[in-house]
């Protein structure tokens, strides 16, 4: 639940590895350093991560340090992203002995060992030794979502089904704490799997069910499945459902056509958010500046504007009392220059 004496929370978006940004955007939102400490404290607001703080970027150490520093401290709270549980997954040999691991790495049986180590080394690189373990350790106990009474925050999707799951089958919002509920997360098929899949990357709708093709993603993998628009309570055509932004092609590699206005009223659209409590997420690498989106709603808000590909680190400023979602609470980064990847 929200905390009385907090007057506001400023909920961050994915910061991956971009500590001079997100240093910055602290010191313009009114938090202060305190000494001999990496804590930024504000004297009335609470700041809120949505999690992937780490990968890709160039000052992933310092990033964690100032993260946990003002999670510990109170100053404030955090989701995990997906980032975090792969660096979980990562780490954890399954079985053991095997020589084989939650998430493939260095093995020659596995299509996606090359491709998941790329993605990590980063974090692999810049956080090593004592710190890793201590920051992996950290990782396990971070909440899947948080629900604050009058705000919601989770990194990829609110949805009440997968929660249950979660709380049914781990008992708590931070299942990590045990490998077996981590094994389970990574096994295909078992329900803590789809559930996780869902809160921390997002529903998808898949395309070649409506008669459409595959189209390459940004890292030219065939994808036949598409995110799904869950944010967008008035969609109601798969052009409105599937996320498709981006320069996608087809296999063939011309441009991806438009998708058609095929009604999906008749659908299970039950990762769609309803109106009422306002949900903030990340995950989404938006571009340009929030006042230009579709997709923020008066109920949902999205806060990933892709800080680490030259984007503007973003906070929005939620206060007490707020009940619908506001574009001018937005609050990009504004004075230097962004951190490169």
């Amino acid at each position: 639940m929200a905390d009385a004496t907090v007057q506001g929370y400023d909920i961050i978006g994915d910061v991956h590895g971009c500590a001079t940004q997100l240093e910055a955007l602290l010191t313009e939102l009114g938090y202060r350093k305190r000494s001999s400490t990496s804590e930024y404290r504000h004297p009335e607001r609470q700041a809120i991560f949505v999690g992937d703080l780490i990968d890709r970027g160039d000052e992933q150490l310092q990033v964690l340090q100032t993260a946990k520093d003002m999670v510990d401290a109170g100053s404030a709270r955090i989701v995990m992203g997906n980032h975090e549980f792969n660096a979980l997954a990562y780490d954890i040999e399954w079985p053991l002995g095997s020589g084989k691991f939650l998430r493939a790495h260095d093995d020659p049986d596995s299509p996606w060992s090359a491709k998941n180590t790329k993605q990590h080394a980063a974090f692999l690189a810049q956080v090593t030794g004592a710190d890793r373990r201590r920051y992996l350790d950290w990782f396990a106990t971070i909440p899947l979502w948080l629900d604050l009474g009058d705000l919601r925050v989770v990194h990829a999707c609110w949805h009440p089904d997968s929660m249950a799951v979660v709380d049914r089958q781990c008992g708590s919002t931070t299942p990590f704490t045990e490998r077996d509920h981590l094994v389970a997360a990574t096994a295909e098929g078992d329900p803590l799997y789809e559930a996780v899949e869902t809160l921390l990357k997002g529903p998808e709708i898949s395309l070649l069910d409506h008669g459409q093709s595959k189209y390459l993603d940004k890292d030219g993998i065939p994808r036949g499945n598409a995110r799904m628009r869950w944010w967008n309570s008035d969609a109601v055509t798969l052009r409105d459902f599937a996320e498709m932004g981006g320069n996608f092609t087809t296999e063939a590699g011309e441009p991806y056509p438009p998708l058609p206005e095929l009604d999906l009223s008749g659908n299970d659209l039950s990762y769609v958010y309803p109106p009422g409590v306002p949900v903030f997420y990340g995950h989404y690498w938006r571009q340009g500046s929030p006042e230009h989106l579709h997709d923020w709603t008066e109920y949902t808000a999205c806060v990933d504007f892709s800080a680490v590909r030259g984007g503007a680190l973003t906070a929005y400023r939620w206060s007490s009392g707020e009940t619908r979602i506001n574009p001018a609470n937005y609050a990009p980064l504004v004075s230097g220059p962004p951190t490169s990847a």
